[in-house]
């Protein structure tokens, strides 16, 4: 098992991309190691190839009857301060978050967190899974379209032929942004004045263009202003003030923290930072299940000092 586990990182982050789902791709690389164990003797070719088409079919296999995963602001238009939250939609609906430890390769994160970015692998999940497969395949693991074309069984032409679909409709999606060197102070001070329901700093630190969602609710909303009304609804100053915000690393490129309301779990939030103001955050709520995925804690958390 040595050598399939020297490729986990990097087969966890192909199936990530595939899925949109962290705990999904877990399990198909799981599955991958599986299969592969059960046929060693059928093995041709190199072990990183075979174990990658063996993880194509998997993935392939899972999204047949599958939805596709979205993010809000692919599915609903901004709501405005006050809105209530319509019904919760099912945990299968959504982009999942990743840590970058779990799918990035430790000598190349800075190249490859833009290929995790929530915008992107959201983007991804519009394209057909065969598709998906050729564009990750060849432009974020940089195979050649021969390689690609054997994995897949088919002809290079047809390889090359799917990637400019695939390009051509990921033209059409929002870009990720790039990632901000101060962008981990810049968060620091934004729990800060959230723990203190500081709203006159928050409002510094928010980009005046700013959205935020709320998973798995189909609420989010546009624009500092409208944030910045939310925060002031009923309640909101009780809520900020009894949270503790435990640092988790980064998922998907960003700074994601662990929220714990009165010492328990209660959300995990990402950040999406630009041009030294924070454009976007994500709030999972409901996301308990995905706590020990990041290293947190499931039981009472009381041992952190808030941030």
């Amino acid at each position: 098992m040595n050598d399939l586990e020297q490729h986990r990182i990097g087969l966890t982050g192909y199936c990530y991309r595939m899925l949109g789902a962290s705990l999904e791709a877990e399990d198909a690389v799981q599955e991958t190691f599986l299969r592969a164990w059960r046929k060693q003797d059928q093995r041709q070719g190199q072990l990183k190839s075979w174990l990658y088409a063996i993880a194509t079919n998997v993935c392939l296999d899972m999204l047949r009857s599958a939805q596709r995963r979205v993010i809000a602001m692919d599915i609903a238009e901004p709501s405005r301060a006050g809105t209530e939250f319509s019904d919760p939609l099912p945990e299968t609906s959504w982009i999942q978050p990743v840590p970058d430890a779990r799918v990035l390769d430790p000598a190349n994160v800075v190249a490859e967190r833009e290929t995790i970015r929530l915008a992107f692998v959201a983007a991804l999940q519009y394209l057909p899974p065969k598709q998906r497969a050729v564009l990750i395949l060849r432009e974020v693991l940089a195979w050649k379209a021969d390689e690609v074309a054997e994995l897949l069984d088919t002809s290079v032409a047809s390889v090359n032929s799917a990637l400019q679909r695939a390009r051509a409709t990921l033209a059409t999606r929002p870009a990720a942004k790039p990632l901000d060197e101060d962008q981990q102070q810049l968060i620091e001070r934004y729990m800060q004045a959230f723990t203190r329901y500081d709203l006159d700093t928050l409002v510094t630190l928010l980009h005046e263009d700013a959205t935020s969602s709320m998973p798995p609710f189909t609420w989010w909303m546009r624009g500092r202003d409208e944030l910045m009304a939310a925060l002031r609804g009923a309640g909101s100053e009780a809520v900020c003030q009894i949270s503790t915000f435990v640092p988790a690393g980064f998922a998907n490129g960003a700074p994601v923290y662990g929220q714990y309301l009165e010492g328990k779990p209660f959300s995990l939030q990402v950040f999406e930072v630009s041009g030294g103001l924070i454009t976007h955050t994500t709030t999972y709520l409901q996301a308990g299940n995905l706590f020990p995925l990041f290293g947190l804690p499931l039981d009472e958390f009381s041992d952190a000092t808030p941030s």
